[in-house]
């Protein structure tokens, strides 16, 4: 996607051949910087402090960095420790383990001078189709804008939640994709983008992507998405996934479960977009099922911002003392989801859905 004109993706190999490039996501939006990892250690403290973040994005760096770990030791023990080291930064985006075990089952068949080599071709082959996959995301998600603004004929108003675009992906994007490509044929798209408390992905990053492309796009508070929505100010909500169950339940950012029953309350349709590596296939009930991340209480006590005179602080806001709690990631049942979009298509939120996209998938006879 565009930067200043330019174009960009979040991580690609650099120019030594050895290392890879990634974005800073921890500089956006007041700085926008490369970051070069050329070690194991170095991929696992980008996914753990979210220099990269987003469940995709995750994925691709976290392929990357077995890689990476492979140039030190490519013996099968090596294998299991990077892929230990790297599965432990993140436990609830299954991109993550999708993408290493992918990797690491094809490794055993390699010899242990080729394996590092292969796994970064095989890191390259991955981000490769995570492109592709969320540019089939955007087509089908554009063509639900399409009827919707149609059906309207006017412009319409898209509530998304935390970043989806293509800071949390390869390129494109998962929820923001359908909007870039719907942008992009002309549709009037605007997009009211959720702060997204605490670490403010939306206020810093989908802000900053949607700016930075040329779509109109307004910031408001994450409590405001209900009010919006009780107005007919809001024409459907599109969300992202860390991970989603075979029956169609959506884990998210925190907060995404509210915006869906602010959305069920008032007949807004309701939309997941991710790709195939997001479904955990082996789960079927996400609030008992999926993991949910505790991060570290000072994103929600304090704040980081740039001063008037440029320079940058970080501000406490919570009441010194008081015990602050810090889920990452919330679950939307699959009744509220209104459907998912995915790179074959859109499909209902429950398991026959699911499963007449992704035919493969369903248990022998």
């Amino acid at each position: 996607m565009n930067i200043d004109g330019k174009p960009y993706r979040t991580i690609l190999p650099a120019a030594d051949g050895a290392s890879v490039e990634v974005i800073d996501q921890t500089r956006l939006p007041f700085a926008f910087e490369l970051k070069r990892l050329a070690t194991l250690d170095e991929a696992a403290v980008a996914i753990r402090t979210m220099i990269v973040r987003g469940a995709p994005l995750i994925g691709v760096t976290a392929a990357y960095g077995l890689a990476l770990g492979l140039r030190r030791d490519a013996s099968d023990a090596g294998i299991d420790h990077a892929v230990e080291t790297l599965a432990a930064t993140r436990p609830t985006a299954i991109n993550l383990r999708w993408a290493l075990d992918r990797v690491a089952a094809k490794l055993r068949e390699v010899a242990l001078p080729e394996r590092a080599a292969f796994a970064f071709a095989e890191a390259g082959r991955i981000a490769e189709e995570d492109v592709e996959s969320c540019h089939a995301i955007g087509r089908h998600g554009a063509a639900i804008l399409a009827d919707l603004h149609k059906a309207k004929g006017r412009r319409l108003d898209v509530l998304t939640h935390c970043n989806a675009g293509w800071l949390a992906t390869v390129d494109w994007g998962t929820a923001l994709a359908p909007i870039y490509v719907a942008h992009e044929a002309g549709i009037p798209v605007h997009v009211y983008v959720d702060e997204t408390r605490p670490r403010n992905q939306g206020a810093a990053l989908t802000a900053f992507e949607l700016n930075a492309h040329g779509v109109p796009h307004t910031v408001i508070a994450d409590n405001a998405g209900g009010h919006l929505m009780q107005h007919g100010e809001i024409d459907v909500c599109i969300v992202g996934s860390d991970r989603t169950t075979a029956s169609g339940d959506v884990c998210n950012k925190i907060g995404t479960y509210l915006k869906a029953l602010a959305a069920s309350d008032n007949r807004v349709p309701f939309y997941a977009a991710l790709p195939f590596s997001t479904i955990d296939w082996t789960l079927d009930d996400g609030v008992a099922q999926i993991p949910i991340e505790e991060r570290d209480g000072r994103e929600v006590s304090h704040l980081t911002g740039r001063l008037a005179d440029g320079g940058f602080a970080t501000i406490e806001v919570v009441s010194p003392g008081s015990p602050v709690a810090n889920p990452a990631f919330d679950v939307t049942p699959a009744r509220l989801v209104t459907g998912i979009i995915t790179e074959r298509g859109v499909a209902s939120a429950n398991a026959e859905g699911l499963l007449s996209l992704y035919p493969e998938r369903r248990p022998a006879a």
